[in-house]
Parts: C-alpha cells; structure tokens; sequence
C-alpha cells in the first residue's frame, strides 16, 4: 500500500462511524510517578511532567529515546552522532560534546544509574515508563537537573512468571530479537527478572564513495537483570544490572547535504557499558523509612568521524586542478584554510566514564508526621564521583585529559498540609562540588563551589478531580572549565549558572475520569547562563569555550490531554508555548556572532502532538498521530535554522491470545527534518565559503513487530 493510501485509510479508519457504535466510556489507567520522593499518581505530582508507557512505545516501532521525545511538549534533542544523545528542555541543555568536559543542564537516570553524560544509553527494550520532569529539580536531583530530568524505569519483577518474546524486521535492512523473562525464583522471596535484545539496522546513509549502505548503521545490545529480595515484611532489597554493547557508525553530514556521504574514513559511535544499582527499602517502623541506593557505572566509549566529509582522491583531483602557484601555497593538511587548498582530517574521541554515587535518605510515614501530625518529611545524604578519561587522536592535534568531579549533597522536604486541601511544599538542597582537570597540554586546573537550590510550593486540592498547584524553585548548574589553551587564564574557568522559575498549573479529571487534562505556566530567570561559544579558525578546526555570558528568560505554556472517548476511541494531545531570550549576552569573542534578543538555541517556539488510538474490533487496534515543531536555531554562535516541521506515524495492531502483530510506520511522508546543524565553511572547491550543513533526522520508517507474552 502507498504512503499516501494507507494515511488516507488511517484518516478514514479515525472518522468511522462504525468505530464510534455502540460503546460505553471506560476510565483511563494511571501512571504511578517514581521520580519523586514517594511513588505518586501523575495527577498527584505536583510539577509539569510528561509519562511515556511501553503501549506508546511499543506502537512506534521505537529503539531510542531520540523516538519518542517529540511527545513531551518544550522537549527537543540534538544528534551530531548516530542517535540524539544531548537533550534540552524548555530551551535550555547541551547539544553537543566533544574534546571539553561535560556538565549536562537535563538529567538522564536509567533505574536509578546517573547516565547524564551519556545519552546513548537511552535504549528502550523492557523499559516500563519514561517520566520526563520539566523545570530545575534542585532539591531531589541536584547539579544535573537544572533544566529538569529524564526518568527511565524498567519493567519490575512479580510473583507470576512472566515472559515477553519479540522480534522485527523493518525498512533499511533493520531486525530486532528479544526476550524477558520475570518471576519468582523463591516464591514471594526472591523475584527476578532478565531480559536480553539486539537491535540492528543499515541505518539512513548511502556511502556512494565506498559503495555502501551501512555507514550510519546501527549495532546494538541491551541485557537488563533486575533481583528484588523481599527479605521481609519490612524489608526489600533491588539488584539493577545493565550492560550495552554500542557499535554504530556515523557519517551523517555531507558537503551538499544530502544523504549520500563522499567520505573515505567515516566514523564510529560506539559504547560498551556495565552498570549496576543496589536499593535498600526498609520499615524501620510506623514512623520512618529507610532507603539506600548505591550504583557504579563504567563506560568505554569511542566517537570518530571524517572531519572533511569527502576523500583523498577528490581532494588530489582539487589539487591537481590547481595552477601551480596554488600549489605552491598548499602544504599537506593546511589547515590554515589558504585560499583553495583541500584537507584530509580525520578525529578519534576515546573515553572511559566511571562513576559511582552513594544515596541515603530517610522519610516519614504514616505515623512519623511532625509538627502536630501536619508534616511528612524526608531527608538524605548523597555523594556522585565521576572520572572520565579522554584519548583524542586527531589530525588537527592529538589530546590526553582527565576530569574528576565530586558531589556532596544534603538535602530535605517538608510536606506540610496547611488544611485538608492546601499543601506547602519546601524543599531545600546544599552540595558541594570539586572539579580537577588535567591535560597533556600542560593544563591543570582546580575548581570548588558551594551550590544552593530547592524549592516553595503550595498545592490546592479543589476537590478529589482538581488540583491547583504553584511553585518557586531554585536549580544550578556547577561551573566548569575550558580545555582550550588558547584562551586567556581568566577564561579557562566558569562559574556556576542559576535558576530562578516560578510555576503554576492545574491537573484535573473530567467526565468521570475518562478526560486527564494537564496545563502549566512558567516564568524562569537564567543568571550567569553557562554559554558555549564556537569560534570557526579554519580547516574543519573550531575553538570552543563556555563562558557565564548571558542573563536569560525562558517562559512558556505546556498542556496535554487524553480522553477515552468510548471503549474504542481514545484521544491524546500535548502542546507546548516557548519564549527563551538572552536579555544580555557579553560575547567572549567580540568578533563573533550576538545572540542577543533572540531566542536561544533548540528552542522552537511551539511544538505539538496530536492522535488517536482506535479498537476497530475485537483484536484490532490502530493508531494514529501527528507531532510537530517550529524552527529553531541550531547554535547560539549564529543565526542558522533548522525549519518548522510536521511528521506522521500509525500503527495497526492485531492481537490474538497471547500474539501480537504491529504494523508500524514513523514519518509516513517521508518529510526531511534536522536533529543538529552547523554553520562554517568545509568545501575547498567553493574556497571555503560558509554555508549552513544538517543532519538528517530518520526518513519514512515501516516495520512490522511480532512479540508472545506468557
């Protein structure tokens, strides 16, 4: 069936009178949050956060995260590698890294594993929900939250056995096989669960050069192990373990942006982590409960590319047309960008990220309230270590350095209930932070700070469908340091960035629950805004820094909603609002391009989502959407856009017994979009002038997915 037909067949399929007949309303299920202190009810948490269940994810055909972001409103993401590994909420979060430290504005925990760093990690099999929390998480998150968290839970071991099969095939040469398998090992003693898949695809590039189809494939393994002890009534004891084995290729930009690569090195983005969490829950009793999560994670990973995106052979044949006196002026690799001389570079990022973190924390229960039984408390300890080591070779100049940051952190919330329906909410964290950097360049420095956030809240509970709520918080992003030895030693260092960000909104249930509606309004002031600069010197070569440069407003209105219309309809919508502008930008680099007045970088100005999932019949199931997004601006360096986009996708499920078949497509018009671009000159035979070059993000996707569960 053609594109076309099959989206005017999901349009009909929406509009059926036959899929509207003879129904009843059925209630919505609820999504129980995690990322707080206490499991809640979405519609209880009182914050502006988006929840992605595995129907959704299961209905795109999704492998990544980079899949189904675009859901969640004033959420985008950032490629610039083989997936969207850098995410930014509200306007505000990295988009890029390479030989510099990182230190990440969007939180990323994988079952409680900090992977902030390291985006790549976000894969989905057996994921059970995605909890994305918009806003500075200052008192529960800390340094890594200060535009907000995403939060990913895997699927939880039970009492009954449990086994998912799965297995695809999809355009591209893409084939996926997995299975989990879940249950007691002790009956209602020991629970666990395993699961294992491999995800392989030729990926959306044509190496026309070398004659290939797989240079942006992508090679990836994901093994999941979860033990749960229920030692006793009052105590549980949870083991996480994950291990990703990453191989993917990336050679996603061209000199005439197309999806047809010249190159003759293309690169490599791979990982391979091992990482576990430890979780204690205990009752001590009535009063107060006890928890603990230690975890370790260590990564090696390797991220390489073709610095001038064609080849050798090409560049000689440049050469060789040359008069000779231009021959004269070029050197092998001139990377000075002399008038028309070619270059062959080529750059080899090699990390290895360890990390440990150390989280005690005690809370009140149902007898443990204090100032006259109105007050629910929790209070903790926490401590982060993290060492990442960097091996560059790079012909523009080989690089060693290590960096090793060091959190320390206490932080408390009260919960006061001011009356049966008003709640105050005060929250409040101190950390200490230490960073040491050191390089084979001769670089070594050394940076501390004493960093403050938390939070005042108050929720109105109007009745038992209503709940108003309002919050000012405080989050901060530690200071850093630049790697670039050309800079002068005043500017090898930042300072710590805060944000201010008042909050209101309103969760609500109507008809009798089968409509959840969510709305949120936000204000936020961004001091001493951490900003990157990319300076372009010629050859493929940019010098980088971050400077505080910049004093920052990001405003905005978000809202969702989902109804279950009958027993068969159910419709799902999210929009979100955004204003985000330097009011002040002192430029660290005079000469180069003023952001000021305009709005900050991935950062579009509105983006939508709009769908329906229909029961044609008994074991029929289809479904539909719509999701959309402004222009943006690629960098804060310059004024080069990605443009405005809408992108479609539907699925049609059939589900017998304990069979499903799902016929999945994602952007059904194969409409091209951008997930990262610059703006410098790479093509020696237009004398290097500067254009704008993007990456692609995925073209028209179908596949169809078969999966057992028992």
């Amino acid at each position: 069936m053609k594109v076309k037909t099959l989206a005017i067949a999901v349009s009909t399929a929406m509009s059926s009178p036959v899929a509207l007949a003879e129904v009843t309303p059925a209630d919505l299920p609820s999504m129980i949050v995690s990322a707080d202190f206490r499991p809640n009810d979405a519609h209880d948490t009182p914050i502006s956060l988006t929840t992605i269940d595995q129907d959704t994810i299961e209905s795109r055909g999704a492998q990544h995260i980079e899949d189904v972001l675009n859901l969640a409103p004033n959420v985008n993401v950032s490629s610039g590698a083989s997936r969207g590994q850098f995410f930014q909420i509200r306007g505000i979060g990295e988009r890029s890294q390479f030989s510099a430290p990182l230190n990440p504005s969007v939180g990323l925990l994988i079952d409680g594993i900090d992977f902030s760093r390291t985006g790549g990690a976000a894969t989905l099999f057996d994921i059970d929900k995605i909890e994305i929390l918009r806003g500075p998480q200052g008192t529960k998150f800390g340094t890594n939250a200060l535009a907000g968290v995403i939060n990913m839970q895997s699927t939880e071991p039970t009492n009954d056995f449990d086994l998912h099969f799965e297995t695809g095939i999809a355009e591209y040469n893409t084939r996926n096989i997995g299975l989990a398998v879940g249950g007691p090992l002790i009956d209602n003693t020991l629970l666990g669960r395993f699961s294992i898949y491999s995800h392989q695809s030729d990926g959306y590039m044509d190496n026309d050069y070398l004659g290939k189809d797989d240079v942006q494939n992508q090679d990836e393994v994901t093994a999941r192990g979860h033990l749960k002890w229920l030692a006793n009534d009052n105590l549980t004891v949870d083991l996480n373990f994950l291990h990703l084995s990453i191989d993917n290729g990336y050679d996603a930009f061209t000199l005439d942006n197309s999806r047809h690569s010249q190159s003759d090195m293309p690169g490599t983005d791979a990982q391979n982590t091992n990482a576990f969490s430890l979780k204690t829950d205990y009752r001590l009793n009535s009063a107060v409960q006890l928890q603990s999560n230690l975890t370790y994670v260590k990564s090696n990973l390797k991220y390489s590319y073709d610095a001038d995106w064609t080849n050798a052979e090409a560049n000689d044949a440049f050469f060789q047309s040359l008069s000779p006196t231009l021959q004269a002026n070029c050197t092998d690799n001139d990377f000075d960008n002399d008038a028309f001389c070619p270059y062959n570079a080529f750059e080899d990022f090699d990390r290895t990220r360890e990390n440990y973190s150390v989280e005690l924390k005690a809370l009140s229960n149902e007898d443990g309230r204090i100032f006259s039984n109105t007050t629910d408390w929790a209070v903790g300890l926490y401590f982060l270590s993290q060492d990442e080591d960097l091996d560059l070779v790079s012909d523009f100049g080989n690089l060693k350095n290590e960096y090793e940051t060091k959190n320390t952190a206490i932080f408390g919330q009260l919960d006061t209930h001011l009356t049966d329906k008003l709640t105050l909410i005060s929250g409040l964290r101190i950390e200490h932070f230490e960073a040491d950097y050191d390089d084979s360049n001769a670089l070594d420095l050394h940076s501390s700070d004493n960093l403050f956030g938390g939070k005042l809240g108050l929720n109105y509970e109007i009745n038992s469908d209503h709940m108003l709520y309002t919050s000012l918080s405080r989050g901060y992003k530690s200071g850093g340091v630049n790697n670039n030895d050309n800079l002068p030693t005043n500017k090898l260092k930042f300072d710590t960035e805060y944000m201010w960000s008042l909050e209101a909104g309103l969760k609500s249930y109507w008809l009798e629950g089968d409509l959840i509606t969510n709305i949120s309004a936000f204000y936020s002031l961004r001091r001493d805004a951490q900003v990157k600069s990319s300076v372009f010197v010629g050859g493929g070569e940019f010098e980088d820094s971050i400077a505080n440069a910049a004093r920052g407003r990001n405003m905005g209105v978000e809202a969702d909603a989902d109804w279950q219309v009958n027993d068969r309809v159910r419709v799902f919508a999210s929009l979100g609002l955004l204003r985000a502008v330097f009011d002040e930008y002192d430029n660290p680099d005079l000469g180069s391009y003023n952001p000021e007045g305009r709005q900050m970088a991935h950062a579009p100005k509105y983006q939508f989502s709009l769908g329906s999932a229909i029961k044609l019949a008994t074991n029929w199931t289809l479904r539909a959407d719509m999701e959309g997004k402004d222009e943006f601006y690629f960098s804060n360096s310059h004024d080069s856009k990605s443009g405005s986009y809408v992108i479609y996708n539907a699925s049609l499920q059939y589900h017998v017994e304990n069979w499903k078949v799902t016929l999945w497509g994602r952007n059904l018009f194969d409409k091209d979009y951008y997930t990262r671009g610059f703006y410098f000159g790479n093509d020696a035979t237009d004398n290097y002038a500067a254009h704008t070059y993007t990456q692609y993000g995925d073209p028209r996707v179908v596949g169809l997915t078969l999966s057992y569960d028992y």
